[in-house]
C-alpha cells in the first residue's frame, strides 16, 4: 500500500479498509497508517485535558494507548465513523488516567469516582438555590449516603495538596506567606545551650581569675581587650590565661565524656 501523505485526508471507506487490515493480518503498515492520521486530533484533546498541568506528553501517550485500543476494537460493520467511536475512547482513557494518577493522596477508587460528581453538584445546586448546598441536598442530588459526602469532601482534599511555595495569606505589609515561611526549622541554639552547660559544669577545676576570663569571653561574648580592661591586666596575660583554663576544661570534657561512655 503506497504511503499517502501524513495531512491527507483518507475517507470512511479507506479507514475502514486500514481497521480490517490490521485486525484481521496484524499489519503493523495499516497501524502505522492509521496512527499518523490521527496523531493531530489526539494532540489536540491532549492539550484539552493538559492545560494547566505539566502532563501533556503523559497525556498523549494514553490517548496513543486510547487509539489503538479503539483499532483493535471498532467494528467497522455498524458503518459509524470510526471518529465517533475513537473520540470517547480516548477520553476516557485520559479521564481514568488523571482520575488515578493526579491525586497527591492516595484514596480510594470510589472517592476518585464521586469526587468529580460531588463539584458538579455542588455547582449545580449552588445555581439553583443561589446558596451554599447543604450536605442531605448533595447526598440527595448524587444518590449517596449523607456519610458518603462528608467522607468525599475530607478525602478530596487529598487531590492536589499545597505547595509550599504556594501563598496561603497575605502578611499586614501586603507581602505573601506560603507555608515555607511557618514551617518549624533547627534551631542552632539548642546545640549552644547544651555546649553552655557542658563548659558550666566543668568551671569547678579553674582558679577564680580563669573561671571569669572563660565566664566573660565565651559566655557574655566580650573581647580579650575588654576583659583585659577589667581585670587590670594586659590583653596578652588574658590570652594566656585563657588558653591555659581551655586547656583544664578540655581535660576535664574529655574524662566526662568517657566514664559517660563506660556507663
Amino acid at each position: 500500500m503506497t504511503k499517502p501523505p501524513q495531512d491527507m485526508k483518507r475517507t470512511k471507506e479507506e479507514v475502514y479498509a486500514l481497521i480490517l487490515d490490521f485486525q484481521e493480518n496484524q499489519s503493523e503498515t495499516a497501524q502505522t497508517l492509521l496512527v499518523e492520521q490521527y496523531t493531530n486530533l489526539i494532540g489536540s484533546i491532549a492539550r484539552k485535558y493538559s492545560k494547566g498541568r505539566n502532563l501533556h506528553e503523559d497525556i498523549v501517550q494514553v490517548g496513543m494507548i486510547g487509539l489503538l485500543s479503539s483499532i483493535r476494537r471498532f467494528d467497522p460493520s455498524t458503518g459509524n465513523p470510526f471518529e465517533a467511536y475513537l473520540i470517547p475512547m480516548v477520553i476516557g482513557e485520559i479521564k481514568r488516567f488523571l482520575r488515578d494518577k493526579t491525586w497527591d493522596v492516595h484514596v480510594p477508587r470510589r472517592i476518585k469516582e464521586t469526587w468529580p460528581k460531588l463539584n458538579a453538584a455542588v455547582d449545580e445546586l449552588t445555581n439553583l438555590y443561589q446558596r451554599s448546598p447543604k450536605i442531605h441536598e448533595i447526598a440527595d442530588h448524587i444518590g449517596i449516603s449523607e456519610e458518603e459526602v462528608l467522607e468525599t469532601m475530607e478525602l478530596g482534599k487529598g487531590y492536589q495538596t499545597a505547595s509550599v511555595d504556594q501563598t496561603i495569606e497575605t502578611g499586614a505589609d501586603g507581602s505573601g506567606v506560603t507555608p515555607l515561611d511557618v514551617i518549624g526549622s533547627e534551631d542552632k541554639g539548642y546545640e549552644r545551650v547544651d555546649q553552655q552547660l557542658l563548659v558550666e559544669s566543668a568551671l569547678h577545676v579553674l582558679n577564680e581569675r580563669e573561671r571569669q576570663i572563660i565566664q566573660w569571653t565565651f559566655i557574655e561574648n566580650k573581647s580579650q581587650r575588654e576583659v583585659g580592661e577589667l581585670l587590670g591586666i594586659s590583653q596578652m596575660h588574658v590570652s594566656r590565661t585563657q588558653k591555659k583554663a581551655i586547656e583544664k576544661l578540655r581535660k576535664v570534657l574529655a574524662r566526662n565524656t568517657y566514664q559517660d561512655r563506660l556507663n
